[in-house]
């Protein structure tokens, strides 16, 4: 079986799948407890699902961006699974995991990420084979929209005010569609299980947090 541990956000999403077909799966408001609620919650479902730990294949985990709390817990027990267990560990970016259900529009799916600040992270993806054709980046929307050439669908944490502006520039060229905050799990067992049959290497330690911007806390640039 493979675990899928998804903390990007607040609320969190786990799975178990056998080859990327999922049996069994967990999504809940975690707010900021991540720390005390995700590794009960994974010790629950490999119960509930008749399993133990030994059946266990791989881990994937979502790498962000989003909540820095979030992200360190649950790549933390990703990790820590991994290394003790001595399984192949997959990482995914989670606007890849958001954009990923959208796969047969035909044209560009960008996910979005609110990132606070007046500011979005944003990256494209286009099926057929599925592929990223934009890496994640933080922008203001007008730079957003002015990357929209073709027939988009938008997609992930769409502010009213970002849907506004992306109907009013572009038009008739995007397709807005605000995700509701559900489980990204079941997309990350698909995704992680073809990154795994893709080759390796799959290590702990090369899977890393995507924050694109530093913590607000702490040393600031500039200060």
């Amino acid at each position: 079986m493979e675990l899928s541990i998804d903390t990007a956000s607040e609320t969190a999403s786990i799975a178990l799948s056998r080859e990327a077909a999922v049996l069994a799966e967990k999504s809940w408001r975690c707010e900021r407890n991540h720390t005390v609620e995700v590794l009960p919650a994974i010790d629950r479902l490999i119960t509930d699902a008749g399993g133990i730990k030994a059946d266990l294949s791989a881990v994937f985990v979502s790498t962000g961006p989003g909540m820095y709390t979030g992200l360190r817990v649950g790549i933390a027990i990703a990790k820590g699974i991994s290394i003790a267990m001595k399984l192949p560990l997959v990482g995914v970016g989670r606007l890849e995991l958001d954009a990923y259900p959208h796969r047969a529009f035909a044209g560009e799916v960008i996910a979005v990420h609110n990132a606070r600040r007046g500011e979005f992270a944003w990256a494209a993806y286009r099926g057929g084979p599925w592929r990223e054709v934009r890496e994640p980046k933080i922008a203001k929307p007008d730079a957003l929209v002015a990357a929209i050439t073709e027939r988009t669908l938008v997609v992930g944490e769409v502010t009213d005010a970002l849907a506004e502006t992306l109907r009013a520039v572009a038009g008739d060229r995007v397709v807005v569609q605000p995700t509701p905050e559900l489980g990204r799990a079941p997309a990350l067992a698909a995704l992680g299980w073809q990154r795994l049959q893709s080759g390796g290497p799959h290590e702990a330690a090369l899977v890393v947090p995507v924050y694109l911007r530093p913590p607000a806390i702490g040393p600031q640039s500039g200060s």
